[in-house]
């Protein structure tokens, strides 16, 4: 068994991909520093405590184990604080990645797979964005992860380092055996925060902007299941440690969702008319981001499974019934 070093695994997208990685016949080992994750989502898994942006942790575990290949989900992931507070996410999402990426390299470690954003594309300029789509992205988030991609770029060319570099849209929904699922403190994943506030959690809920171009107003998103974004990772992994060649996709349903729909469908679901008020736009919101995966698609053979309706349908069961 491969042993695969995944950095975050406590996390959300993380703790999903570490069990189909165990399922798929690798070993997965967690390194998490527990700030954001919970341990109880990986219970069961070879664990290690601590940053990843710590080169004397990163040595520790590097040393302990033999690792075909290094899995990274331990960004900061919020735009709106992004924009606030940039230093912190290019510390963490840029700074610290370079730091992962030449211990890696030291240790002869060639292997990685890279959790990006559709942050990186900024203002859409097609209906349905692909890997080709021109990267400008607006705020210091999606900056982060594009430098991080340029960095990969580099690393390629000069090291030999292999990358794969998953740019998914809007995770969502929770594992259907009720044993993992969402749970960030504070939320600010959107069905999260509308089923946390359909489940009494919250007090009402706010939609911010009502005058984008689209059909009614409210940003328009793709929503992918987290299982199917965990899935995505497992097959990149696959082919990159059996191909020499970096790789590139973008990973959504393709299916564009506005704000205001996704808001009356989750009322729908769980039954529950929740107060729904409205603000001005947040900084650093495009209007819309649909995904093309047509390239995963051909590639890994991935096929996005959950529609929007059982996105919704997991992410309430968990909330309902959630472990931690």
């Amino acid at each position: 068994m491969k042993n695969i070093l995944v950095i975050g695994a406590a996390g959300y997208i993380g703790s999903h991909t570490v069990r189909q990685l165990a399922a798929g016949g690798y070993h997965p080992v967690i390194l998490d520093n527990l700030s954001k994750g919970h341990k109880e989502a990986v219970a069961g898994f070879d664990f290690e405590q601590g940053d990843f942006t710590d080169k004397a942790c990163l040595e520790r575990v590097l040393q302990k184990y033999d690792f075909a290949a290094v899995m990274h989900f331990a960004a900061c992931t919020e735009v709106d604080r992004s924009v606030k507070d940039p230093a912190t996410f290019y510390q963490n999402n840029t700074a610290g990645v370079l730091t992962l990426l030449t211990t890696m390299l030291a240790h002869n470690i060639k292997r990685f797979v890279f959790s990006s954003s559709a942050a990186i594309f900024g203002e859409p300029q097609a209906d349905l964005i692909n890997e080709n789509h021109p990267t400008h992205p607006i705020n210091p988030y999606g900056r982060s992860k594009l430098m991080v991609e340029k960095m990969l770029e580099d690393f390629d060319l000069a090291y030999g380092l292999k990358s794969a570099a998953l740019r998914y849209f809007n995770a969502s929904g929770s594992d259907e055996s009720g044993e993992i699922g969402e749970s960030h403190s504070p939320e600010t994943h959107l069905i999260a925060r509308l089923v946390q506030t359909a489940a009494g959690k919250q007090n009402g809920f706010t939609v911010f902007g009502t005058d984008y171009p689209t059909p009614d107003g409210t940003c328009i998103r793709d929503f992918v299941h987290v299982n199917d974004l965990a899935r995505a990772h497992v097959l990149a992994l696959a082919k990159l440690l059996n191909e020499s060649a970096s790789l590139r996709f973008n990973l959504g349903s393709g299916n564009g969702h506005s704000v205001a729909e996704v808001v009356a469908t989750v009322q729908k679901i769980t039954g529950q008319d929740f107060k729904v008020t409205h603000a001005p736009r947040r900084a650093g919101d495009p209007a819309r981001l649909v995904a093309d995966s047509t390239r995963a698609k051909e590639m890994l053979g991935w096929q996005p499974t959950y529609d929007l309706t059982r996105i919704i349908q997991t992410a309430w069961q968990w909330e309902t019934h959630r472990k931690y």
